[in-house]
């Protein structure tokens, strides 16, 4: 109990509790968006939905990919609570389009812009809660507590969105999203500007060129050894985590001859273990260095995949719940790395650099499994624990000791 609740001594910081409490509805609103996105697709398509879906996932990707560079840099550059709430307003436009959808292409338009809003929102998002929750211990707290929400609003949010869609129906539940943006803006903009004057005074990132500032956030991230090495750890944890998002429905309602309702308890297991890997990282990081938290995480999920295809549904539950904290185990250490090794004026294009990074290894493993389902199915979770495991000996020989 120590151990989920320690992170929630962050909230105590009244302009954090409030920047938190807006991305938390946010998040919500999040849940709604893909819920009500998945049934629209279904109305509009039936049996196509799956392929709308596949589609909107690559955009979505693709537009975190090309545009969070250029977000990381506009957050250094142009005053973060401009950014975060024209973010908020403008997706509380775009999702009170979606009632209107006629046509799949709709579908995709709107996600494109959708997620250019989301690009820019998280990297000004992420690089200011360090400087609103100074001080090392504090700030790993906050940043904790945000992905721990992050991770749990993952599980509960779309059941929650689920229900009400049943009983209110699709086009509500875009509104309902939309709300919530309006809320979250509403709480940003009406933080007192004293929170504000505590970030840094950019002196030096307006001066160099949009291409420079992108370019400068990469090298930022791969010319620390340690931000470097956790950032391939998080790839590794990509290709693992890539096969279970992909290739776990056609293990339960294929291969084991399980329900929709066995599909969701099993990735509900994955999530409720990324969700107290979350809530734990920060105690971890008390015992040991984060790259090495990185590697451990990396490694599990890597392991839990291997015997995927042997076990039983609540053997699959058990492994999913242990992949779920290696995803969080890998994933959080470079936002702490971040924020303690980067200059502040400097931190909002690195956090857009490995926003875009991260996401480019999704973009290489969501292919990676989908071709492996196809190919072997099988052996599809044996032979994608192998590439992941391989990919980690690699890593952990070449790059350990720069750590």
């Amino acid at each position: 109990m120590q151990t989920v609740s320690t992170p929630f001594s962050s909230l105590r910081n009244k302009p954090f509790a409030r920047l938190y409490t807006a991305e938390t509805i946010s998040l919500l609103g999040d849940a709604f968006t893909w819920v009500g996105i998945a049934l629209l697709a279904y109305d509009l398509a039936k049996q196509q939905a799956a392929s709308i879906l596949a589609i909107a996932l690559t955009l979505r990707v693709s537009a975190f990919i090309v545009f969070a560079p250029l977000a990381g840099v506009w957050a250094d550059r142009y005053p973060r609570r401009t950014i975060l709430i024209v973010t908020h307003l403008g997706r509380m436009v775009v999702v009170s389009l979606f009632p209107f959808v006629t046509e799949t292409w709709h579908v995709y338009g709107l996600i494109i812009g959708l997620n250019i809003f989301n690009a820019f929102f998280t990297p000004a998002y992420k690089a200011t809660i360090p400087q609103f929750v100074t001080g090392g211990t504090d700030s790993k707290q906050a940043i904790a507590l945000s992905n721990a929400t992050y991770q749990l609003l993952g599980v509960l949010g779309p059941g929650l969105a689920g229900a009400l869609a049943g009983l209110l129906g699709v086009q509500q539940i875009f509104w309902l999203d939309a709300i919530s943006f309006l809320l979250a803006g509403i709480l940003i903009a009406t933080l007192p500007r004293s929170a504000w004057t505590r970030l840094p005074l950019l002196t030096g990132s307006a001066q160099t060129t949009t291409w420079q500032g992108i370019r400068n956030g990469t090298q930022w991230l791969f010319r620390q050894p340690a931000i470097r090495f956790s950032l391939l750890m998080e790839f590794i944890a990509a290709l693992a985590g890539a096969q279970i998002l992909v290739n776990t429905v056609g293990l339960v309602k294929g291969t084991m001859g399980q329900d929709d309702q066995h599909y969701g308890w099993v990735m509900s297991g994955f999530g409720v273990g990324a969700t107290l890997a979350a809530f734990g990282v920060s105690r971890l990081t008390q015992r040991f260095r984060l790259p090495m938290i990185a590697l451990f995480g990396a490694l599990i999920a890597s392991l839990a995949i291997l015997p995927a295809q042997e076990v039983s549904l609540t053997g699959l539950l058990i492994l999913w719940a242990v992949a779920g904290m290696g995803q969080s185990l890998a994933e959080m250490p470079n936002q702490f790395l971040i924020a303690e090794r980067i200059p502040p004026a400097e931190q909002g294009r690195v956090y857009g650099a490995h926003f875009a990074w991260s996401h480019t290894w999704w973009a290489i493993g969501y292919p990676l499994a989908g071709w492996l389902g196809s190919r072997f199915t099988p052996q599809t979770f044996w032979i994608g624990g192998l590439i992941a495991m391989t990919c980690w000996l690699v890593a952990t020989v070449a790059l350990r000791r720069t750590t």
